[in-house]
């Protein structure tokens, strides 16, 4: 089972900052999702960035979720500074 989403926070581009249960963190772009059905209200920037963090996913007021493996699959991963060389990759 991949690691659940433990924080999140939203920035103004569209991205989901993310923290994992894991200690990972990684950014998720929600713009390719915002023409699609019951994403199209996340394109109010007000309204997308009330996304929370819960029961290991990110959640907005009006129900839309994103699923948690796909957040953690593909999001990419921030590495912190002085990690090692072999640890900077685009996924985990």
């Amino acid at each position: 089972m991949n690691p659940r989403v433990k924080q999140v926070s939203a920035s103004s581009d569209y991205k989901l900052h993310l923290e994992f249960t894991s200690g990972e963190r990684g950014i998720y772009d929600c713009l390719p999702l915002l023409d699609f059905g019951v994403f199209r209200e996340l394109k109010d920037i007000g309204y997308f960035k009330q996304v929370q963090a819960v029961d290991g996913t990110v959640v907005w007021p009006h129900e839309q979720d994103i699923c948690p493996d796909t957040l953690y699959l593909d999001s990419v991963r921030q590495v912190e500074q002085g990690a090692p060389a072999d640890a900077r990759s685009s996924r985990g």
